[in-house]
């Protein structure tokens, strides 16, 4: 007999707008993307006034501004974003949701959402989340003024900022913004794979074109030009450096007008409203993981994050990846497609891992861009009933993953409330001891940052041998010309930094790279 509270998702949908005419009446913003991509996913589940007078969950993905310390709302904002969006959209739902910070979270709600329809505290829940992070900035750019401002109140549970992702030991010793910490993987990654600073610009160039071929055949994505991967690899006015070893076109692009929305309920509530059962995708097995603050982690080149999360999920759909037709594996830079490809045992050079183009090609929907993947995912799957596919979503610093296997073969597959086999297989690991002293260490990692095409300041992760054990210590170089001589040591006409000896002085704020040994 068929569990009529098996959760599926029954409607999705996806918008993008390029505003460019100066015409303050068309702008998009935050709200009005995500309504119109509640529209669609209404429209998509074929009983859309029906299934829109049913929900009695909105649940919104975080958007960028209400991400970052300080205001950030040039242009004003919601009171509940929640309830102003649930308003546009027509709907009335008994509860409103605000989610944490997170490139994870939309997987993680479609997680959270299969668990409380199975337990039956929600009936038909809608997910949403946008940016329109293009249109602010053209806006600030034109002298142009919006009003994305609106007062429509409501409960609603706001879960705010969430866990941190970097703490005051690692911001305080040169850490920060993603470009400045992800170096630190996609290094450690590169070292381990034996590979030259050249090697590894030319194996992500490769990656990342094979992206941009997928971007520039889907009409939702922002950027849809189709990058070789020789461009990918040469540093240009068009392609400038971010930070060693990224070029612009390596990360995730922010600048987008972008909107997702999947609607879920149960199997009898489907029936009941009358979707057809071509619409259903259900979730065949999923986990979620997070991973110890950067500078702990035993190994900078690997996430264990990742690797549980895959394992697990893939273990409680009863699957391999032989089963596993789709991907879309998260990626804002290229270390977290590479280390999810190893992790699976795939082969990054020909299977495709993304079935939208990716954060930089498809574009970077701040937390939301997931949503977008299991959207496109949902898309494929009802095209091809037999086939399943995998959506990896990573928050902050390889941080907090959340992993989906999905089809449209039936399942009774439901998470649990909490993940905590997932994280137990994290926990493991041992812990990393941090120092704040003056001492010699190997670096093991580094980062440089880059400002209108020069370096302008780095840091390094080292290892140093104690009496007892090997700690790690975290760097930044020193400010004025001191620094700009440690640069030349450490940049991309230095010897590789990995494996060299570093100097360090501690002035009693913070860990200072003194000199840099070959």
């Amino acid at each position: 007999m068929v569990d009529r509270n098996i959760p599926i998702i029954v409607g999705v949908g996806q918008v993008m707008e390029r505003w460019s005419d100066g015409d303050a009446a068309n702008a998009p913003s935050p709200q009005s993307l995500m309504a119109d991509a509640v529209a669609a996913a209404l429209a998509d589940t074929g009983q859309g006034d029906a299934v829109g007078s049913a929900a009695d969950m909105v649940m919104v993905t975080r958007i960028f501004a209400d991400s970052l310390p300080g205001d950030q709302h040039p242009f004003g904002k919601c009171t509940s974003l929640p309830r102003t969006v649930a308003r546009l959209s027509g709907l009335s739902p008994q509860r409103a949701v605000y989610s944490h910070v997170g490139g994870n979270v939309p997987q993680a709600l479609v997680n959270e959402q299969a668990a409380a329809l199975h337990e039956g505290t929600v009936k038909l829940a809608v997910l949403t989340g946008s940016e329109a992070i293009s249109a602010m900035k053209t806006a600030l750019r034109g002298g142009i003024t919006l009003d994305w401002s609106d007062d429509t109140d409501g409960e609603t549970e706001d879960r705010g900022m969430g866990d941190i992702l970097l703490d005051m030991y690692e911001l305080g010793n040169g850490l920060g913004a993603p470009p400045l910490t992800y170096p630190l993987f996609e290094h450690g990654l590169r070292s381990r794979l034996g590979r030259t600073r050249d090697e590894h610009l030319q194996d992500m160039s490769r990656l990342w074109a094979r992206f941009a071929k997928i971007a520039r055949d889907n009409p939702y994505a922002q950027f849809d030009q189709d990058y070789d991967a020789a461009f990918l690899a040469t540093q240009s006015a068009a392609n400038y450096p971010v930070s060693d070893p990224y070029l612009k076109w390596h990360v995730a692009q922010d600048a987008v007008n972008q909107g997702a929305a999947v609607i879920m309920t149960t199997i009898g509530e489907a029936e009941r409203l009358g979707i057809a059962p071509e619409k259903w995708i259900y979730l065949h097995g999923s986990a979620e993981a997070k991973d110890y603050l950067v500078s702990k982690r035993p190994d900078l080149s690997r996430s264990k994050a990742i690797e549980a999360s895959l394992s697990i999920a893939l273990e409680r759909a009863n699957k391999d990846t032989s089963s596993i037709c789709h991907y879309d594996l998260y990626s804002c830079f290229p270390c977290a497609v590479t280390l999810a490809a190893e992790a699976l045992g795939l082969d990054d050079e020909s299977t495709e891992l993304t079935v939208t183009g990716g954060l930089p090609f498809f574009g970077g929907a701040g937390n939301n861009y997931s949503m977008h993947a299991i959207v496109s995912m949902v898309e494929k799957l009802r095209a091809a009933p037999e086939d399943f596919g995998l959506v990896l979503a990573n928050g902050g610093f390889l941080s907090k993953e959340a992993v989906g296997i999905y089809s449209a073969q039936p399942s009774d597959y439901i998470p649990q409330p909490v993940d905590s086999q997932a994280q137990a297989a994290v926990d493991v690991q041992p812990e990393m001891q941090r120092l704040e002293q003056d001492c010699t260490g190997v670096i093991e990692s580094y980062t440089i940052g880059y400002s209108k095409g020069s370096m302008a300041r780095a840091a390094i992760c080292a290892r140093v041998e104690t009496d007892e054990h090997i700690a790690r210590i975290v760097a930044a170089t020193p400010r004025g010309d001191a620094a700009l001589a440690l640069l030349q040591q450490l940049g991309p006409d230095a010897p590789d930094p990995i494996g060299r000896k570093v100097a360090i002085v501690n002035d009693g704020t913070r860990n200072i790279i003194d000199a840099v040994f070959d």
